[in-house]
């Protein structure tokens, strides 16, 4: 589609510029070409307030952030509730079971990403909600129900970071 002066959907780019159309630019006068390698999934990055989260994908657990003041579940992590801000907080594990609150199916390539593949919002059993992406399933509004049943599983990216992902719960 072309609307003045510049292209939507066209071939290298969801949106080009108007020197780019004129040929005075492109992927190739950056040093980019169509033909990279593909890129990574971005990769969060723990901090001293997140550190025991990431700790728990590592191990295989889901861990979440009860106040000792007002008993409020919360995600993500901080040093502080949410609800009453107290700082006396302590840390469990999470029985890693919910329901699919939302979704979208994203059908363009994101590095790390192939298409189609759910984001999504899933609300725990404990209370919160977090956004992931359901797995093991068919990528399509027939098998991705709300209100499904989830369970989480974790996916390795590498030594340091271990992702908690959903997919449809067994039984």
């Amino acid at each position: 589609m072309r609307a003045n002066g510049w292209t939507v959907d066209g071939g290298r780019a969801n949106v080009a510029s108007r020197s780019e159309q004129a040929g005075h630019g492109g992927p190739e006068r950056y040093g980019r070409t169509s033909d990279m390698a593909e890129a990574a999934r971005a990769k969060p990055k723990p901090t001293p307030e997140t550190q025991h989260f990431w700790d728990g994908t590592q191990a295989g657990e889901l861990r979440l952030q009860r106040c000792d003041g007002c008993a409020h579940v919360y995600f993500p992590p901080r040093p502080f509730c949410p609800s009453c801000a107290s700082r006396k907080v302590s840390v469990f594990k999470a029985t890693g079971k919910g329901t699919l609150y939302s979704y979208i199916i994203h059908h363009r390539p994101a590095p790390g990403f192939a298409p189609p593949y759910s984001i999504a919002v899933v609300e725990l059993d404990e209370g919160p909600r977090m956004m992931t992406n359901i797995i093991d399933c068919p990528q399509t509004p027939e098998a991705l129900q709300l209100d499904m049943k989830v369970e989480v599983a974790f996916e390795k990216l590498d030594d340091k970071i271990t992702l908690p992902l959903f997919r449809p719960a067994k039984g």
